[in-house]
């Protein structure tokens, strides 16, 4: 099952960001397990009473140019109500009710989906009386909130988790066919890829509006390999509107990662890895999904000895820390090892499932541990005793120790490197607990 997603729509200035921040800042603990990942992110996973779900801020989206303002905003609101399960309205008390805020509340009433109307910088009684003029909205459920001192956001939490059926977050465990998502930027090849593996023109290629829709799930069964294509590329122009091509594509690729065990991120060879592909392999690490990345066009590339692996290392620079990942240079359009990147992601959906007996683990573990020790805290010397791996979907493993609380994210990457040694975990995100002995 997909997750459940959250946009954030209102017109510019009136603290979409500041409450986006606000909303993932729950999440304190994972959020910064990943490092190098842009502080202007545009979406991410919020946790509240037990339920995560998923929250993309449209303002990250707007264009910069005055005259096409109003109306590219008006269409990611549109985008926001087709592709989001719920939105958040946020509006802002210090200016009242604009133009704009009308605007949007007239499209916003029409949706069957739940719509969370947030007053922005209610901080005082003298704001809390003005506040109610919005009430005049229509809109039923209402909170006032401060996005800059957090206060009224966990009211809002409490609302939208309450919406979200207990069974949206659950792990499709049951399925046995393993789920491969194609994802990238727009005009990386990723319909070319699709068609090359499936051997005929399942998503049309072209530049003709509105060609493919939905994401496309292909079943394949061939060379007694069977799995599930789930194809994003179903992003095509709508009235040859570039700017909201981004958005579409950032939504559909979310929606994907949820259902899919591996995240096949698909980069253009000439343009090498951008600050989106960062943060949705930042997401699909948090989500703990398979990885593999695929430099397509690699044809086009003109090649010396050293080429590939001069490219794959500057890759993995940037993808550090978790750099455990299978880099594959194909051509889609020549149908250059494209079926090499189907036998390497099911390798990883392996590696994913991969459980270490406790024996074998604690061998090789406990030795990692006595080669190197983790810091003396305050005089204390830290002493790992055990681990064990967890029944989780994600491979996670915990090590009992006196100060649990105390080993920092140094050491953690030490464990996690020896373990990637040792066990093959490759494309995996790999989780370590510390817990008290």
């Amino acid at each position: 099952m997909a997750g459940y997603t959250v946009a954030i729509v209102g017109r510019p200035n009136v603290g979409k960001s500041t409450f986006f921040n606000r909303l993932l800042e729950q999440r304190k603990a994972i959020v910064d397990d990943v490092s190098g990942v842009t502080r202007d992110r545009q979406y991410g996973i919020a946790e509240w009473n037990g339920k995560t779900f998923n929250v993309i801020d449209t303002g990250g989206f707007v264009p910069r140019s005055q005259d096409v303002f109003e109306r590219e905003i008006k269409k990611q609101v549109l985008i926001a109500l087709d592709e989001a399960d719920a939105l958040i309205f946020v509006t802002d008390v210090a200016t009242g009710i604009t133009d704009l805020d009308e605007s949007m509340a007239d499209v916003l009433r029409r949706t069957t989906k739940p719509v969370y109307l947030a007053v922005n910088k209610v901080d005082n009684p003298q704001r809390q009386l003005e506040a109610n003029e919005f009430y005049s909205m229509g809109f039923e459920d209402i909170f006032f909130i401060s996005a800059i001192s957090g206060s009224g956001s966990g009211e809002i939490l409490d609302a939208i988790t309450e919406r979200i059926p207990e069974d949206r977050y659950a792990e499709n465990e049951g399925d046995s066919v393993p789920k491969f998502a194609i994802i990238g930027q727009p005009n990386v090849g990723k319909s070319s890829l699709l068609n090359a593996l499936v051997g005929q023109e399942r998503t049309i290629v072209s530049e003709i509006a509105g060609t493919t829709r939905d994401t496309i799930h292909t079943h394949y069964n061939l060379f007694q390999k069977e799995f599930i294509l789930i194809d994003t590329a179903g992003i095509r122009k709508k009235q040859k509107v570039h700017e909201d091509l981004e958005f579409y594509s950032v939504i559909r690729a979310i929606k994907a990662l949820d259902e899919a065990d591996v995240c096949m991120l698909v980069l253009d060879a000439e343009k090498g890895i951008s600050a989106q592909d960062l943060s949705i392999f930042s997401l699909a690490a948090r989500k703990g999904k398979g990885i593999v990345l695929l430099v397509n066009k690699w044809d086009l590339v003109a090649k010396e000895t050293n080429t590939a692996r001069d490219y794959e290392k500057q890759l993995k620079e940037r993808l550090a820390p978790f750099t455990d990942v299978p880099v594959l240079f194909i051509s889609a359009k020549e149908k250059t090892r494209i079926f090499k990147a189907i036998e390497i992601a099911l390798d990883v959906v392996e590696n994913r499932k991969r459980k270490v007996p406790t024996s074998q683990l604690n061998d090789v573990m406990l030795k990692a541990v006595a080669a190197y020790h983790a810091p003396v805290v305050r005089g204390n010397p830290v002493s790992i005793k055990y681990a064990t791996q967890l029944p989780t979907v994600v491979p996670s493993f915990a090590f009992f120790c006196n100060y649990p609380d105390d080993i920092k994210a140094p050491y953690r990457n030490y464990l996690e490197n020896k373990l990637r040694e040792s066990f093959n975990f490759t494309g995996v995100p790999v989780r370590i607990f510390f817990r008290k002995k």
